[in-house]
């Protein structure tokens, strides 16, 4: 498991393409028959990909945690990208298509991943948060996630967002997950921008051609860096950043917080004409 350390606007300010990538991209996480995860001290949240093909793959509890098991004093979000595939939970089964979601609350002490078919494996994206309070499990498919349509094509931004782990959806201690959309002939996400210093953000992005990528923008509204990502690649977003891109074709992407509430609309707003 990676760890990444916290970073100032001030000092991200200063870093050239390699170090802005070493700090918040993360890269090579889909792996066949691997769990790749990333530890970041922003709300110590833990981030990843499971790739089961032909056999299951077990959460680590690692070093790092100091815990008797992963979820011990933590819970997890997963979303499937992939083939059809099973999350099981101390023995407790979900049959998961692609954009379902499982929750999976702390105490749950032996989780495992699977695929159905290898030569079309299931693909889970993983958001864990520190945890204070125990919620059931839960399961959901992206038609119960209460899709909305916002955007438009005249502003390339035509998109469906669902929101699964939320306070009027699966309840969670303080995550919040869930995601987007984008349809052919839309390029921009999360515009108008914004940041919220109440909350850091996990972007991944998925469903983009492998020859085509993803501008991501970052960085103090006034002070922003960009990053160019690949499909299956995530990017970490510190609270006091903004986070929104733009590809060079459609694609969707997951977005999962961690931080102080749990109010998805709480954003501090940044007009498109402040930006710098």
């Amino acid at each position: 498991m990676q760890i990444r350390f916290q970073n100032s606007p001030k000092e991200t300010s200063r870093m050239n393409t390699a170090e802005l990538r070493e700090n918040f991209l993360c890269e090579n996480l889909a792996v066949n028959g691997e769990i790749n995860l990333v530890y970041s001290h922003y709300d110590r949240i833990i981030t990843g990909v499971a790739k089961p093909v032909s056999a299951p793959i077990a959460l680590p509890n690692n070093e790092e945690l100091k815990a008797d098991y992963f979820l011990e004093r933590r819970e997890i979000g997963i979303i499937n990208v992939g083939g059809n595939g099973k999350v099981i939970a101390d023995g407790q089964v979900f049959n998961t298509e692609k954009l379902s979601a499982v929750y999976l609350g702390k105490g749950n002490k032996e989780v495992t991943f699977e695929s159905d078919d290898a030569n079309n494996p299931a693909i889970y994206f993983l958001m864990s948060t520190p945890a204070h309070q125990k919620y059931d499990n839960a399961y959901l498919t992206k038609e119960g996630a209460t899709p909305v349509n916002l955007g438009g094509i005249a502003t390339s931004n035509e998109r469906t967002i669902y929101k699964y782990i939320h306070l009027d959806g699966i309840r969670s201690c303080q995550l919040v997950m869930g995601l987007t959309v984008l349809k052919p002939g839309s390029v921009w996400n999360s515009v108008p921008p914004h940041t919220h210093t109440r909350r850091m953000e996990v972007y991944f992005y998925f469903d983009l051609p492998e020859d085509q990528r993803v501008f991501h923008i970052m960085g103090e509204p006034t002070e922003t860096r960009n990053l160019i990502m690949k499909n299956h690649e995530a990017v970490i977003s510190a609270p006091w950043s903004v986070h929104f891109g733009c590809g060079t074709s459609n694609y969707s992407f997951i977005w999962a917080m961690a931080g102080e509430n749990q109010q998805f609309t709480d954003m501090d707003p940044a007009p498109i004409t402040s930006l710098k």
